[in-house]
C-alpha cells in the first residue's frame, strides 16, 4: 500500500488517525473483527476508533494498530515528524515520540493492550509495557524456557530504571514492572517451576502496591490466587481472593467481581468443595452475563466473558471428578487461545472423559495435549498429563494408555 499519497496522507495531515487505520485495514482486506482480535478490542470498539476523527487517541492503541497494519508510525502521530493536528500536553507528545521509535523498531506486531492507569503519561513506562506485550505475543509460539531469560533481563532493566526514577515516574514504572513480573510468573509456571512462579507473582503484587494502583494490585493478587488454586492450595487461594476484593472496596468494578468469583470457584474445587465451587461459578456467570457489551478488559489484558466462565467450570469439573461439568459444555467453542492454553483445556476435558469411564477417549485427547507439551517443552502440561495417568486405577491398561505411557516414559523437562 502506498502511504505517501492519496487519502491516507490526507487523513494523517488532518489528524484523523482512525481514518488512516481504516484505510490500511481495508487495503489489507481485514475485517474490523479480525483487527479487533489482534488488538484485544471488540468489533464495535474498532468501529469507534476508526470514526473518532480528530479526537484524542490512546497512543498504546495507535502504536499497536500501526505495528499490526505496518503503518509508518508518523502517519498516526507517533514520530517527531508528526503531521499537523490537535496537540496535547507536552508529556503526551513526548510519549508519542518515544512510542513512535519503539513501534518503528518492532519488526513484528506486538500484543497490544488497552491503556492502563496513569502510566500512560510516561514514555519509559509505556515503552516497558509495549516490550512486555511483545513478549506475551511470543508466548503463543515460543517455548517458555526460551523466553524466560529474556524476560528476566527485561525485569532487571525495569528495576534499574525504576531505582533511578522519582515520584510519579517511579510509581508508573513499578506498575509496569508488576505486569512484567506477572508474565515472568506465568512463564515459570509453564516450565513447571512452581517455586519461581510463586516468587514472581508475589513480586507482581508488591510492585503493583508500590505503584499505588489498587486495580492492578487486586488483579495480581487474583492471579496469584489462581496459581495457588491450580497448585492445590485452596486456603491460600481463597485468602488471596478475599484480599483482592478488600483492596478494591465496595466500589470495585463488576468485571473484577465476576472474575474473582471464577478464581474463587477454582479455589473451592481445589479443596474438593463442589457446592461452594458451583455457587461461585453461578455468581461468575451471572456477573459476566450482566456486563455491558463493551465492558473494559480486566484490568487491561483480557476480556471476561461467559465463555471464560465455561472454561473455568470445565477446569473445576476436572479437579472434582465431575464428568457432567466437563462434558456438558461446548468444548470445541472453548478451545481458544494459543496451543499451550488449548492443551491444558484438552487435559481437563480428558479428565472428564476419564471420570465417566471413557478411558480410550480420555487418553486419545491426553496424547494430543502431551504432544503439544513436548513440542513447547512445557513442564506444566507434562505434569498435568502425568497427573491424569496417575488417576487411572491400576490394572491391565488398554492399548491407547500403553502408547501414552511409552510417550511419557523418560520425559524430563
Amino acid at each position: 500500500m502506498d502511504f505517501q499519497t492519496g487519502s491516507v496522507r490526507d487523513a494523517s495531515r488532518t489528524g484523523d488517525y482512525g481514518r488512516v487505520i481504516e484505510l490500511a485495514r481495508v487495503a489489507r482486506r481485514m475485517t474490523q473483527t479480525a483487527l479487533g482480535q489482534a488488538l484485544g478490542l471488540s468489533q464495535s470498539a474498532v468501529s469507534r476508533l476508526e470514526k473518532k476523527g480528530t479526537g484524542a487517541y490512546s497512543t498504546d492503541t495507535l502504536a499497536a494498530a500501526a505495528a499490526h497494519l505496518e503503518i509508518p508510525p508518523a502517519l498516526v502521530g507517533l514520530a517527531d515528524s508528526r503531521p499537523s493536528g490537535p496537540q496535547n500536553d507536552g508529556d503526551d507528545v513526548n510519549r508519542r515520540l518515544f512510542l513512535g521509535t519503539a513501534a518503528a523498531a518492532a519488526a513484528a506486531p506486538v500484543l497490544p493492550q488497552v491503556p492502563g492507569p496513569a502510566d500512560a503519561s510516561s514514555g519509559q513506562a509505556a515503552a516497558v509495557r509495549l516490550a512486555t506485550a511483545a513478549y506475551r505475543r511470543l508466548d503463543g509460539t515460543t517455548a517458555s524456557r526460551d523466553l524466560a531469560d529474556a524476560v528476566q533481563g527485561h525485569m532487571r532493566l525495569i528495576r534499574t530504571t525504576a531505582q533511578a526514577a522519582t515520584g510519579a515516574d517511579r510509581e508508573r514504572l513499578a506498575a509496569a514492572g508488576s505486569e512484567a513480573a506477572s508474565f515472568a510468573g506465568w512463564l515459570a509456571w509453564d516450565k513447571g517451576d512452581n517455586g519461581s512462579a510463586r516468587s514472581w507473582y508475589g513480586s507482581a503484587v508488591k510492585s503493583a502496591r508500590a505503584g499505588g494502583n489498587a486495580l492492578l494490585t487486586a488483579y495480581q493478587a487474583g492471579s496469584l490466587a489462581q496459581f495457588e488454586a491450580h497448585a492445590g492450595n485452596s486456603v491460600e487461594a481463597l485468602n488471596l481472593v478475599r484480599r483482592a476484593r478488600r483492596s478494591l472496596g465496595d466500589g470495585r468494578p463488576a468485571v473484577a467481581d465476576a472474575w474473582l468469583s471464577s478464581v474463587e470457584a477454582l479455589a473451592h474445587a481445589a479443596g474438593g468443595d463442589e457446592r461452594l465451587a458451583d455457587r461461585a461459578l453461578i455468581a461468575a456467570r451471572a456477573g459476566a452475563e450482566a456486563l455491558p457489551e463493551e465492558a473494559p478488559p480486566w484490568p487491561w489484558v483480557f476480556s471476561f466473558t461467559p465463555t471464560k466462565v465455561s472454561s473455568v467450570r470445565v477446569a473445576c469439573g476436572a479437579r472434582l471428578g465431575i464428568a457432567s461439568w466437563v462434558l456438558r459444555e461446548d468444548t470445541e467453542a472453548l478451545a481458544t487461545g494459543h496451543d499451550k492454553q488449548r492443551a491444558l483445556l484438552v487435559l481437563d476435558i480428558a479428565a472428564g472423559h476419564l471420570a465417566s469411564g471413557r478411558v480410550d477417549a480420555a487418553f486419545a485427547l491426553a496424547s494430543r495435549a502431551l504432544e503439544t507439551g513436548l513440542r513447547y517443552r512445557s513442564g506444566r502440561i507434562v505434569e498435568r498429563a502425568r497427573a491424569l495417568r496417575r488417576s487411572l486405577s491400576t490394572g491391565s491398561p488398554p492399548r491407547v494408555v500403553r502408547e501414552f505411557d511409552e510417550r511419557l516414559h523418560g520425559v524430563y523437562l
